[in-house]
């Protein structure tokens, strides 16, 4: 088969829609979104509205012969998506592609799998000490990322850890790659700003969102924060990392990157969170920026990281002073969204 963009085929492209060289390739096309409603476009406007049916429907998106439509699909399916403004099926969407993306990359062989990690900028390798029996190896800071908001067998005492790397059999890597999977379609669903769709592409969102309601009782959905920082509402954990670094104190690397998505996820801007981390004794604005702006999406491999769970969090000591509220909630932003929502109705008596 012919290969597209080095590497990759175009069965390759159309099994992994989310690759860069998919994007690119679509890019070449220069389709607009007016395009979709000329009649030569509604094999692939079909074929979006499948992926998301059966991602509500099944929980997982699988993939047919037509490789040109499959490729065209994600992007269209994107916009569906979008189009209905809806939580739920955002997030159920990008789990059920990273769940077709598990099944598939686990049986490829090593060379796509490292091929596959490249594309988010993973510093994967194939193991060659004979005498460690796991296939790949993983360093230390993508392994933490990808493994924040996963529970139990997860943690580093379960895992072989030797000068900073983690070795890996093959199904670890394919889960952890599919959490990436994850991150970067549920980024993708987020938009500062809607177009203006044509009419057709309101109908099917609005048919999208009823069988959303139907088989699952969910409307409309929107998980936003208002656009002023309630420092009060912090929890904990973030109250105490806020405050370390205010008084210029160390702060664990899992703490910073707590803390950095965390502000960022609440509404901080990119520039306040660089000024803010100015009191720390090894400051270099460049390097704060830098990793300020690859959590936040902005670079590398253009993924959004929320901050870890609360599971997490205790497991590495970064979870301090909880409280009641604590008990109740598994996240930070799950807490903060809490109390927000408590100022508000205080406010509005």
């Amino acid at each position: 088969m012919q290969s597209l963009f080095g590497q990759y085929t175009k069965k390759d492209l159309s099994n992994y829609p989310f690759l860069k060289e998919a994007a690119k390739y679509v890019e070449t096309l220069n389709l607009k979104i007016d395009d979709l409603t000329d009649p030569g476009f509604n094999k692939i406007l079909k074929r979006a509205e499948e992926r998301i049916e059966e991602s509500l429907l099944y929980g997982i998106v699988n993939r047919k012969p037509a490789e040109e439509v499959e490729i065209l699909s994600f992007p269209v399916a994107i916009m569906l998506i979008i189009a209905t403004q809806n939580a739920f099926i955002k997030k159920r969407y990008a789990l059920s592609e990273a769940k077709h993306f598990f099944n598939s990359v686990k049986l490829e062989a090593k060379e796509k799998i490292l091929a596959l990690a490249q594309n988010f900028d993973w510093s994967l390798n194939i193991n060659k000490n004979s005498k460690i029996p796991f296939e790949f190896t993983l360093q230390f800071p993508d392994y933490l990322r990808n493994t924040a908001n996963l529970r139990n067998r997860w943690k580093l005492v379960n895992r072989f850890l030797s000068h900073g790397l983690i070795y890996l059999g093959r199904n670890d890597v394919a889960r952890l790659l599919s959490e990436e999977v994850r991150y970067y379609i549920e980024n993708r669903l987020e938009v500062d700003k809607l177009p203006t769709f044509p009419a057709n592409i309101l109908d099917i969102a609005n048919k999208i969102k009823h069988l959303s309601k139907e088989k699952f009782g969910i409307s409309d959905n929107i998980n936003t924060f208002p656009s002023e920082i309630l420092e009060s509402a912090f929890p904990p954990c973030i109250k105490a990392s806020y405050h370390t670094v205010s008084s210029s104190r160390h702060l664990s690397h899992l703490s910073r990157f707590t803390l950095t998505s965390f502000l960022l996820v609440v509404g901080m801007s990119i520039q306040d969170i660089v000024g803010f981390f100015k009191n720390f004794s090894d400051y270099n604005e460049e390097t704060s920026r830098y990793q300020i702006e690859h959590i936040s999406g902005k670079r590398g491999s253009k993924i959004r990281y929320l901050p870890p769970n609360c599971e997490t969090l205790q497991t590495h000591g970064v979870c301090v002073n909880s409280d009641e509220l604590c008990k109740t909630i598994r996240h930070p932003l799950h807490y903060y969204k809490r109390k927000v929502q408590s100022h508000l109705s205080e406010s509005s008596q």
